[in-house]
């Protein structure tokens, strides 16, 4: 799995949780959603800026975001 993919199954999984739909993450973090659904479906490059909108429409830090087992396989080292 590439980073596209973890970025967006870690934003399906924070937007499920929080029980948003594609919709209302879009109106939220004020992008379209169309974009939101290329985004979880892996198929897009996603900005750094993006994210952090995305990341406080669902009411989570960076920090949070990120913190999750896909993302902590990777490491200064670069493994």
């Amino acid at each position: 799995m590439d980073v596209k993919e973890k970025i967006g199954q870690r934003i399906k999984e924070l937007r499920e949780a929080s029980s948003m739909s594609q919709k209302d993450l879009s109106y939220t973090a004020d992008l379209d959603r169309s974009y939101i659904a290329s985004v979880e479906n892996g198929q897009r490059n996603i900005s750094i800026v993006n994210i952090e909108k995305i990341a406080i429409a669902l009411g989570v830090t960076l920090k949070e975001f990120f913190n999750d087992g896909e993302f902590s396989k990777y490491s200064r080292s670069g493994k």
